[in-house]
């Protein structure tokens, strides 16, 4: 998480930035070799499983040590959606090693064949950028208790509907990083230089 930045000398320095880790954390006391410990235990993505847009069943395993950008949407709105998915676009087209699991918040409308159709619109690679789709009460669960993307209470009901415009940025190790408002540009030129960072974090 190192940034140069040139001096009146000339001469680099190294900046860094360290990101905060998001949503709740618990400390977790031990006694090693007779010393009590205390470690942190922050927030993490917890396992999936659902359909892209080709059919295959993805997991957690597909992002497990790899920096990504997860959001929601569908592909029948008409008014922030698809400001999201273009800047989501530069974001895939700027940072090559950072995955991207957009989860549609509609799984009755967008079946894989329709998020196959939409991934096409971007010359999205799969390895690269996944649509995903399966049980909406698994899908909205994961948007809420996992990336905490959405405050609002619901089991994934009928009557129940996500509609939110922020993305959420995961390390290498599941742990939330930063939360960026997809229609906002400034904040997505955020996202890709705090993408730089974790890529660079040991």
């Amino acid at each position: 998480m190192l940034m140069w930045v040139y001096m009146e000398s000339g001469s680099p320095k190294k900046i860094f930035k360290k990101l905060p880790m998001l949503g709740n954390h618990k400390l977790d006391s031990s006694y090693v070799e007779g010393k009590l410990r205390i470690d942190t235990i922050f927030h993490t993505v917890p396992s999936f499983s659902f359909i892209d847009q080709n059919g295959i069943i993805v997991t957690e395993s597909l992002v497990k040590g790899k920096v990504y950008v997860a959001d929601y949407f569908f592909t029948t709105c008409q008014s922030i959606c698809p400001i999201m998915s273009k800047q989501l676009d530069r974001v895939y087209k700027k940072q090559k090693d950072v995955m991207i699991l957009s989860h549609t918040v509609d799984p009755e409308t967008d079946t894989p064949e329709i998020l196959k159709a939409y991934a096409d619109k971007f010359k999205a690679n799969p390895n690269r950028w996944v649509f995903l789709t399966g049980s909406k009460p698994e899908l909205y669960n994961l948007a809420r208790t996992g990336y905490l993307l959405d405050a609002q209470e619901g089991n994934g009901g009928g009557e129940d509907f996500i509609h939110t415009q922020n993305f959420a940025l995961i390390d290498k190790k599941g742990r939330i990083r930063g939360f960026y408002d997809g229609t906002d540009s400034s904040a997505v030129n955020d996202l890709i230089k705090d993408i730089g960072f974790l890529l660079q974090e040991n």
